[in-house]
C-alpha cells in the first residue's frame, strides 16, 4: 500500500472459499462428475485434498492452517461450518447458494477485514431448499432460503467477523453475535482452526494442534508456532476440543476402520454428546466452543488472536488495551485507502460497494 507496507503482509489472508465441496477443485472422480463426487453431505466428514472451505476464513497463503468459524443454533442436525447451496443438477436456474452472507469491507493487504452473515434460529431448510427447486422449471423463479419463512419474526443470528493485522503474523479478531430474534436464545459460536490434511498424500508427519489455557497451540514444520488466544465468552471461558480432520470412513463408506476422533467429532460431540474428541486435548482439528445466550436485541463480543510467537516480537498481549486500538488504527487506514480511490461527491450506498 506504501512504500513501508511490510512484503510479506498477504501472508495470511482469507484464501479460504465458503464452500469447496462439489467443486471441480475436489474432483478426482474417474466420470468427471464433481457435483456427485463431493457433495454437502460428505463435506463435514470427508477430507478435502487440494482446498478447505469455511465461514469467515483465513488461511495462510499456501493453506496449511486454516480459520473459520462454526455455529449451531441447537436445532440443526449438523454444524454449520460453510456454505449451502444446490449443485448444477438440484438448482431449477443451475448451482446456486442459499444463504446470505456479505463482505463489508477490506484491503488489499488483508490487514482489515468484515464479514457479515445470517444464521436462522429454527432448523436450517436443507431438504426443503433442494425439494422445492427440484419440482420448478427454468421458467419458475428459484425457491431461496427466504422464501422458507425461517427468518418471520426475525429469528435469527446476526454474526459479523472484523479481522485486524498487528504485523504480517499477529491478527486479532472480533466476533459480535446479535440476537435479532423475540425471545432470549443461545447460539453455539465455535471458532475453528485445522490443518489441511496433506499428510495422507504425501506421507509426511501430521502437524499438532493442541489446547492449553485460553489457547489453542498449532506447530507446524514450516509455519512454525500460532497460538489461538481465546478471549472469555458472555457465559464464561471456551471449552477447547480437538478431533482429527480425517476422513470418517465409517460414516461414509461403512468401513470398519476408522479414525477414532475423526474430522466431524466435534460436530458430534457438540450435537450428541458423542466420544469423539481427543481426552488428550490434541489432533489436528481444534475448535473452540462457546455457549452464547442473549437477550432479544442483545449483542456480545468475543475477541480472538492468532499470531505466531517468537518471529516478530508478538508475544505480548493483544485482548486487552491494545485490542481497541489496533482496530482503531487499522480501520483508520482502509477509510485513507478508500478516500483516494473514490472520488469526491460519490453517494455513501456507492462508496460502501466499492469498499465490499
Amino acid at each position: 500500500m506504501t512504500d513501508s507496507t511490510p512484503p510479506n503482509w498477504p501472508l495470511w489472508g482469507p484464501y479460504l472459499s465458503e464452500r469447496a465441496w462439489g467443486t471441480v477443485r475436489e474432483d478426482y472422480s474417474a466420470e468427471g462428475r464433481a457435483w456427485d463426487f463431493f457433495p454437502h453431505e460428505h463435506a463435514r466428514s470427508r477430507v478435502y485434498r487440494w482446498g478447505e472451505d469455511g465461514l469467515a476464513g483465513l488461511s495462510d497463503v499456501a493453506q496449511r492452517l486454516c480459520f473459520a468459524l462454526s455455529l449451531w443454533n441447537g436445532r440443526d442436525p449438523i454444524l454449520k461450518e460453510r456454505i449451502f447451496g444446490l449443485t448444477g443438477e438440484e438448482g431449477n436456474h443451475g448451482e446456486d447458494a442459499k444463504e446470505y452472507w456479505w463482505y463489508h469491507d477490506a484491503l488489499p493487504t488483508h490487514e482489515w477485514l468484515q464479514w457479515r452473515y445470517h444464521y436462522p434460529q429454527d432448523e436450517f431448510p436443507y431438504a426443503d431448499l433442494v425439494r422445492q427447486n427440484a419440482v420448478r422449471s427454468r421458467s419458475d423463479p428459484e425457491f431461496e432460503l427466504l422464501d422458507t419463512g425461517i427468518f418471520d419474526e426475525g429469528r435469527y443470528w446476526v454474526i459479523e467477523a472484523t479481522y485486524a493485522k498487528r504485523s504480517p503474523t499477529d491478527l486479532i479478531m472480533s466476533i459480535t453475535v446479535r440476537n435479532v430474534g423475540p425471545e432470549t436464545a443461545t447460539l453455539h459460536l465455535i471458532p475453528t482452526l485445522w490443518f489441511r490434511n496433506t499428510w495422507s498424500w504425501d506421507g509426511s508427519r501430521p502437524p499438532e494442534l493442541r489446547g492449553a489455557q485460553c489457547a489453542i497451540v498449532a506447530e507446524h514444520p514450516e509455519l512454525g508456532t500460532y497460538h489461538l488466544d481465546l478471549g472469555r465468552g458472555p457465559q464464561g471461558p471456551p471449552t477447547v476440543l480437538c478431533c482429527d480432520n480425517e476422513t470418517n470412513t465409517a460414516r461414509l463408506f461403512g468401513s470398519n476402520v476408522t479414525p477414532m476422533y475423526p474430522k466431524d467429532g466435534i460436530g458430534d460431540h457438540i450435537i450428541h454428546g458423542a466420544a469423539t474428541v481427543n481426552p488428550e486435548g490434541v489432533g489436528t482439528k481444534a475448535a473452540a466452543w462457546y455457549q452464547v445466550t442473549l437477550e432479544p436485541g442483545a449483542t456480545s463480543e468475543i475477541r480472538l488472536r492468532l499470531h505466531q510467537t517468537g518471529a516478530d516480537g508478538s508475544d505480548g498481549d493483544g485482548l486487552g488495551p491494545a485490542f481497541d486500538a489496533e482496530h482503531a488504527k487499522r480501520q483508520a487506514a482502509a477509510d485513507a485507502f478508500y478516500d483516494r480511490l473514490i472520488p469526491d461527491g460519490v453517494a455513501p450506498e456507492e462508496a460502501m460497494i466499492a469498499r465490499q
